[in-house]
């Protein structure tokens, strides 16, 4: 609990904000409901263990603050997320209804457990730490699995390893709203156009292909088999070129196969934005940014 203040109210309560939902408490030393619901308040704070933080605001000491939010009468509470007041309630309320209020708003504590061990996940990452990447990555998916994003990196690791047979293993709960979730459709194909490959000897298959396509520039056949093989091992831009002669010369080819897989390519091979300053845009990675374009010009033109 913070005590504050004009001061200190942009750190404390907006900046504050845009991280961790802030519960405001309008109280005064001379308010009897106000020592009622004080210490609930810091005890259910001490509950939630982070999942929001309470600040008390003295509206005889801070009449602007109060002003400010319309303050009628003590006990006043306000609930600010993202810099904004999002709700609040007036009087001593109980502690089961002061719960409930907050359950409403607030993330809950295994989506909290799960962001932190995504985000242990990609600092492991950055530190070329695999194996720790990997368990924080699934700890994240166990405390949360409708957390498409920790899902996502999740499998995307796997594959990156190697680890086929885990990856699908992983998959298997979301299969079902694959279709309906942009980057877990993306998976799907990364995943697809490896198992395509199968008992395939890679360069023999590259090199008839290649000669199909010399042959007929419009064999799309041809060109997507060549894109997922190329897809499969990595070969990540030289698989959106072919993509891309398919799309210059038709667009919706085969039920538009080619920009989804294209797509896919860009979802797979995008790096996790690094963090930057509050306000600031992080830098778009330079092979994506291109593709995106040489995409968009395809399509639109």
């Amino acid at each position: 609990m913070i005590n504050v203040t004009i001061a200190n109210f942009e750190a404390e309560v907006i900046e504050a904000s845009m991280h961790t939902p802030v519960l405001v408490d309008f109280w005064a030393p001379w308010c009897g409901p106000c020592k009622v619901i004080g210490p609930l308040l810091e005890k259910v704070e001490a509950e939630y263990a982070g999942r929001f933080k309470l600040v008390k605001i003295d509206s005889d000491q801070e009449q602007q603050l109060a002003a400010a939010f319309g303050i009628r009468s003590i006990p006043t509470c306000v609930l600010l997320m993202n810099g904004q007041p999002v709700d609040g309630f007036m009087g001593a309320l109980p502690e089961g209804q002061i719960k409930a209020f907050l359950d409403k708003h607030l993330p809950a504590a295994n989506e909290l457990e799960a962001q932190a061990e995504e985000e242990q996940a990609q600092e492991a990452l950055l530190e070329g730490d695999t194996e720790a990447a990997l368990e924080k990555l699934q700890a994240a998916v166990q405390a949360d699995p409708e957390n498409d994003d920790a899902r996502f990196d999740l499998v995307k690791l796997l594959l990156e390893l190697g680890l086929d047979d885990d990856a699908k293993v992983a998959f298997a709960p979301v299969i079902a709203k694959a279709s309906g979730v942009r980057r877990l459709d993306s998976l799907q194909r990364w995943m697809a156009a490896r198992d395509a490959q199968d008992g395939i000897d890679p360069d023999a298959r590259a090199a008839e292909l290649q000669a199909r396509i010399a042959t007929n520039k419009r064999d799309f056949d041809a060109r997507f088999a060549l894109a997922q093989l190329l897809f499969a091992y990595g070969q990540w831009t030289a698989a959106m070129d072919e993509l891309l002669e398919i799309l210059m010369r038709d667009k919706t080819w085969n039920d538009d196969v080619a920009r989804r897989t294209y797509i896919a390519i860009l979802d797979v091979i995008e790096p996790p934005k690094p963090k930057v300053a509050e306000g600031q845009v992080p830098p778009e990675d330079p092979t994506v940014a291109t593709y995106r374009r040489r995409l968009s010009s395809v399509v639109l033109s």
